[in-house]
C-alpha cells in the first residue's frame, strides 16, 4: 500500500506540489493523472525518496522507501525506462540490479522472459528501440517480485500488441494483490487499465475516485438514440420545448438533451416508431479529465496566427 500525507515540495518560490494527500490500496490499478506540470514526476520522486519533501511524508508497505533493507523486493519503479547503461546489455544490466539485491540469476531469466526480451536479452541496450527499452524498464522495475509497482507512462513506445500486453499484465499484477500505481497520459488506455482514479493539477489533488464514478460526474447527459424513422421522432420531441434534438452525421441517429431514455421510449412506443438504440450519454474518461482540469492547466494551448502569406491570401 501506498500513503501520501500532506506531500509538499517547493524549488524555491515555486510550489510544484501543494499538501497532497491519497492511498493507493492494493488489488486494483490506480492511475495517476494530471496535466503536464500538474506534479506527477515530483509527487513519485518523493514516493521512492529520490526527493525530500518540503513538508509531509509518504509510505510504502508502511515504510518510507529508503527504510526498507532490499527497496526492489518491496517497491518496482519505472520513472524513466531509459536511465541504463547504454553499453550494457539488457540480461548484464538486470544481473547487476539483482546482485546489489541477492537475487538469484533464475529470476533475471524469468523477467526478460516475461517481458518478451529474451531474443535481444544479450544486445547492448544503448541499441534497443524505445519499445524495447520500456520492456526492459519494466523488467527492472518487476526484477524483485514487489509487492508494489510504481509505473510512470509504461505503455510509451509500445506497439498495439505491447500496449495490450502491459495492460494485461497490469490487471493480473493487480489480481495477485499487488499495488499498482500507473501514471499515463493516454486516457483511452486507462479507461481500459485502470478502476481507481488519482488526479491533481498544479500540485493538488482535484480527485480520488473510481473511473466510473469520475466519468458518471462529467455525463454529458441526454440521450443517444438510432432509429429508421429519425425524422418522425424528431418532430414528436420537439413539440416539447424542454427537448433539444440534434441530428447526428451517422445516418438515423438523434442525440436528444432534456429527456431521459423513459421519455423518449415512451414516447416511441406510443407512436409506434421502432428503435434501433436508445443509450444514455456519459462522458468518456477523456472528456471527464479535460472537464474536471480544464483550470489546472498550467500550460493552455493557443491559436497560432495566422502567416503573413495565410493574411495576404485573404
Amino acid at each position: 500500500m501506498i500513503e501520501a500525507v500532506g506531500l509538499t515540495k517547493r524549488y524555491g518560490p515555486k510550489t510544484a506540489v501543494q499538501d497532497l494527500s491519497f492511498s493507493v490500496r492494493p488489488g486494483i490499478v490506480t492511475g495517476f493523472l494530471g496535466p503536464n506540470g500538474a506534479g506527477k514526476s515530483t509527487t513519485m520522486r518523493m514516493l521512492l525518496g529520490l526527493d525530500t519533501p518540503s513538508s509531509g511524508h509518504a509510505t510504502v508497505n508502511g515504510k518510507r522507501y529508503a527504510e526498507h533493507r532490499a527497496p526492489l523486493r518491496e517497491v518496482g519503479a519505472m520513472l524513466e525506462a531509459r536511465a541504463i547503461h547504454t553499453g550494457r546489455s539488457a540480461q548484464n544490466h538486470l544481473l547487476a540490479l539483482a546482485a546489489t539485491h541477492g537475487i538469484p540469476r533464475s529470476r533475471v531469466t524469468e523477467v526478460i522472459d516475461l517481458v518478451g526480451l529474451r531474443e535481444v536479452a544479450r544486445r547492448r541496450a544503448g541499441g534497443f528501440s524505445l519499445g524495447m527499452g520500456q520492456r526492459l524498464g519494466i523488467a527492472s522495475a518487476l526484477l524483485g517480485d514487489p509487492a508494489t509497482l510504481i509505473l510512470d507512462e509504461p505503455v510509451n513506445g509500445l506497439d498495439p500488441e505491447g500496449i495490450l500486453w502491459i495492460r494485461n499484465l497490469l490487471k493480473s499484477l493487480a489480481a495477485e494483490g499487488r499495488t499498482v500505481l500507473v501514471s499515463s497520459h493516454l486516457m483511452s488506455e486507462m479507461a481500459l487499465t485502470a478502476e481507481h482514479l488519482i488526479v491533481i493539477g498544479k500540485g493538488k489533488l482535484i480527485a480520488d475516485t473510481s473511473v466510473a464514478e469520475f466519468t458518471a460526474g462529467a455525463s454529458q447527459g441526454g440521450v443517444r438514440v438510432r432509429t429508421p424513422q429519425a425524422d418522425e421522432l424528431a418532430e414528436l420531441l420537439r413539440r416539447n420545448p424542454e427537448i433539444t434534438v440534434t441530428a447526428e452525421d451517422e445516418a438515423d441517429v438523434l442525440t436528444v438533451e432534456g429527456a431521459d431514455s423513459e421519455t423518449v421510449g415512451r414516447l416511441a412506443a406510443d407512436h409506434r416508431v421502432v428503435l434501433f438504440e436508445l443509450t444514455p450519454r456519459q462522458a468518456s474518461l477523456e472528456e471527464a479529465f479535460m472537464e474536471l482540469t480544464k483550470d489546472a492547466v498550467e500550460y493552455d494551448a493557443v491559436v497560432a496566427p495566422r502567416t503573413l502569406v495565410e493574411e495576404h491570401a485573404a
